[in-house]
């Protein structure tokens, strides 16, 4: 074994050691500096993996560029093959990897030279090298995971900004029973009644209700600019009539130009994409144009470059739902009424633009009103980007399942739409509804159920 420095003794003393798999990087190009006080290393292998993932414009593109920006800033003049301290106050030490043997060849175990044998072989090293300190490896790709434990190291997920409960996740609703009636007979008379009425305590902003007495109910919502709970009515918009309570409220949100910001999350057939949609052609006046987007998930993860025809061919059956859900939207007017030919006219004149996501990053979206479908297939910092991005008079609508991630590494717990719910939830500008209840059809609901 080669001598220590004294920068390798200073890092035996106390704590861990995490080791990053290249997955956490592409997740969270910051994750180096989410270990507080224990040790980071960076095997030699992910530096080579994240050399291939510089270019491009996807987050991970992005992600692997600010990554080695980042290693660049901090290691200045020095070699990164001893250690040394991370940038700020009880930060622990980081080192790269190189690719040494170590007594247990992953390679030779599971009979594979590949990058994430290698990787495996890195933490191994650091285990024989440091028997005093814990070596854990950090990976968001359970397989490697799994082969960490089969070869006794410890291994977990990165956990940063994860949410530990997604059971609790927030719902943007309520119910209320045994209401007393003449609350909701004020509801009904005046359109409002105060906090006290219904004994709430400091209510979320835009938190939605569903009351219920002995003789009557009623729909409402906690107004945070009067600061009372005010009554919400059913109502068609675009043609589209509502279908239960949650959907009473999602079409409230949407339509709401105090709330700039709005998630809908529920299962296939719970009408998110549809409500999203129908909401914003009836605020069409109100903005430049509307936007309705998804991400591409390629199948088997490889780019639609892989895909046959031109560039409209290779995105389009990305793009059919959406289209499906404006066409039934149009095919609530005859053709030959005025409002089905506005709608082939908006698209042809770019007022509404169905378009893969990846088509409008690096846009400011001004006076847009923006819906993202599918969002649960967006990291955070995606989630962040797009936020960050709007301009004045722009509202922006994620809608998504939680539960039907498409993407590697992302989970319930730490994808972009999960995130969001769970941080910004109590903010006046944002709202959310979870629909729960299907109404595709008998049958769809029966494969949500059971299947």
């Amino acid at each position: 074994m080669a001598r220590k420095s004294s920068a390798d003794k200073a890092a035996t003393k106390a704590g861990k050691i995490f080791v990053l798999d290249t997955s956490v990087i592409l997740y969270n190009h910051n994750a180096i500096n989410s270990f507080e006080e224990n040790d980071v290393a960076i095997p030699i292998t992910v530096l080579e993996e994240l050399d291939n993932f510089k270019k491009g414009n996807s987050i991970k593109n992005f992600e692997a560029r600010e990554f080695i920006r980042f290693l660049d800033s901090i290691s200045g003049k020095s070699t990164m093959k001893n250690w040394r301290r991370l940038n700020g106050p009880e930060k622990g030490r980081f080192k790269v990897v190189m690719n040494d043997k170590s007594k247990l060849d992953a390679r030779s175990v599971f009979g594979e030279d590949k990058p994430d044998h290698r990787i495996l072989n890195a933490a191994l090293k650091l285990k024989e090298d440091y028997p005093e300190k814990e070596v854990v490896l950090v990976s968001k790709d359970i397989n490697l995971r799994l082969k960490a434990k089969s070869l006794s190291m410890p291994a977990e997920d990165f956990r940063t900004g994860k949410i530990e409960n997604i059971d609790s996740l927030y719902t943007g609703k309520s119910q209320l029973d045994e209401v007393n009636p003449d609350v909701i007979d004020k509801l009904y008379a005046e359109g409002f009644c105060s906090v006290d009425d219904l004994n709430l305590d400091k209510p979320y902003p835009n938190h939605y209700y569903i009351l219920k007495s002995d003789r009557s109910s009623a729909l409402a919502y906690f107004n945070p600019i009067t600061n009372r709970v005010e009554r919400v009515e059913k109502h068609a918009v675009s043609r589209i009539m509502p279908r239960n309570a949650e959907q009473v409220f999602a079409l409230h949100a949407i339509l709401n130009p105090e709330v700039k910001l709005v998630t809908l999350q529920g299962v296939a057939g719970t009408g998110k994409t549809l409500l999203a949609l129908a909401g914003a052609w009836d605020q069409r006046r109100n903005y430049k144009q509307i936007y309705l987007t998804r991400p591409i998930v390629p199948l088997s993860n490889k780019d639609i470059g892989y895909l046959p025809g031109d560039v409209h061919e290779k995105i389009n059956p990305y793009m059919e739902p959406l289209w499906d859900n404006l066409k039934f939207i149009q095919s609530q007017y005859g053709e030959q009424d005025k409002e089905y030919k506005r709608i082939s006219d908006a698209i042809e004149n770019e007022k509404l633009m169905i378009t893969p996501l990846a088509y409008i990053r690096g846009r400011s979206i001004s006076n847009v009103i923006f819906i993202v479908d599918e969002a649960q297939n967006l990291t955070p910092h995606e989630v962040k980007t797009i936020i960050t991005r709007a301009g004045e008079n722009t509202k922006i609508i994620f809608t998504g399942d939680i539960y039907q991630i498409d993407t590697p590494y992302l989970d319930s717990q730490s994808n972009g739409l999960s995130v969001l719910i769970d941080k910004i939830k109590k903010h006046e500008i944002y709202a959310h509804i979870r629909l729960e209840k299907g109404e595709r059809s008998e049958l769809a609901n029966l494969a949500n159920e059971l299947l």
